[in-house]
């Protein structure tokens, strides 16, 4: 396959809204070591993409000022060393930005197979979710079968996935959402209560569901007077894990419920990271959760796709919260 000088991606022309991202040509980049040159099918759309748009999460030293942080696609081109993947080999891949394009290099090792049962599409909306879910869920947040967790924004890309892995992993879920429309999507999915947090209090639902203990999890990417809440809604010893901030990271708190019940309170952002931490969580996923997704237990939730020049229409939807799952772009 010849491989073209230059291509379009997703420029964000100035800090704003979403009609900031703009079409213009780029060089393609070139694979260093370790590195493999992917031919873009498709690229998942994710909160961080629209912080970082609106001027809220410049990229890491290092990233690039595309965004988009996972893709799926087909290997054409091998940087020096690589050894798990060949040209035509068909990969998905988290990336620390450079998805909204139509060539993007990633390592070998943050990178994972594309099989049978999964669509381009599918497979874009993998890697950023999927690994921020595993990594935050099972290994930082410990969620073992017969617990429960209480999962923030249920109808997200990170909310749907973490439904569908921890009921394949034997634990109770409660999520809370924003509509009848989307605590019905969650409780298709397999979630055991979904509770609307615009007419529902989630500290009294989770108790109520929980007979009166909490829940041992809760996963957290709102923050703000969340925070607090938190706390009322877990159990003795639970652990809550921050994975973002939709709200102010800063608030008043009340830490005596630390004290008193003894509680965990983390958390990790996934694209800061080096390589080798984001391709031992790549392990973990490829070991875990492939199996489940070869097995058709469980599938990315996909809502609308948008081709890769009407990136500021994905952007516009994801803003507005009427979407149920993931959003992708398509080359």
């Amino acid at each position: 396959m010849s491989i073209p000088t230059h291509m379009t991606a997703i420029a964000i022309r100035a800090p704003g809204a979403p009609d900031m991202l703009v079409p213009e040509e780029r060089p393609v980049p070139s694979p260093g070591a370790g590195e493999v040159l992917v031919k873009i099918a498709a690229a998942g759309v994710n909160r961080p993409d629209v912080m970082q748009r609106q001027g809220h999460y410049p990229p890491p030293p290092g990233a690039p000022d595309i965004p988009g942080l996972e893709l799926a696609g087909e290997v054409v081109a091998l940087g020096q060393g690589v050894q798990r993947w060949k040209i035509g080999d068909k990969i998905c891949a988290l990336v620390p930005g450079g998805g909204y394009s139509e060539y993007w290099v990633t390592h070998e090792s943050t990178a994972l197979p594309v099989i049978p049962q999964l669509t381009m599409v599918e497979a874009a909306a993998i890697p950023e979710t999927f690994f921020t879910v595993w990594h935050n869920v099972f290994e930082r947040g410990m969620l073992k079968a017969g617990e429960t967790m209480l999962c923030h924004g249920g109808s997200s890309g990170i909310g749907t996935t973490a439904i569908m892995l921890a009921k394949n992993f034997g634990a109770r879920v409660i999520v809370t959402a924003g509509s009848k429309e989307k605590c019905d999507a969650c409780l298709k999915l397999g979630a055991d209560v979904a509770i609307n947090y615009n007419t529902q209090d989630f500290v009294a639902e989770t108790k109520k569901a929980t007979d009166g203990k909490g829940a041992e999890l809760i996963i957290d990417m709102v923050a703000g007077e969340y925070i607090q809440r938190n706390y009322e809604a877990a159990r003795m010893d639970g652990r809550i894990v921050q994975i973002a901030f939709q709200r102010p990271p800063k608030a008043m708190v009340d830490f005596r419920p630390i004290l008193m019940k003894r509680l965990w309170h983390t958390g990790s952002g996934l694209r800061p990271r080096p390589v080798a931490e984001k391709a031992a969580i790549a392990r973990g996923v490829e070991a875990n959760v492939w199996p489940l997704i070869a097995a058709g237990k469980v599938k990315p939730v996909i809502y609308k796709t948008f081709p890769l020049r009407e990136a500021a229409a994905a952007h516009a939807l994801m803003e507005s919260s009427a979407h149920i799952g993931k959003i992708v772009l398509t080359n």
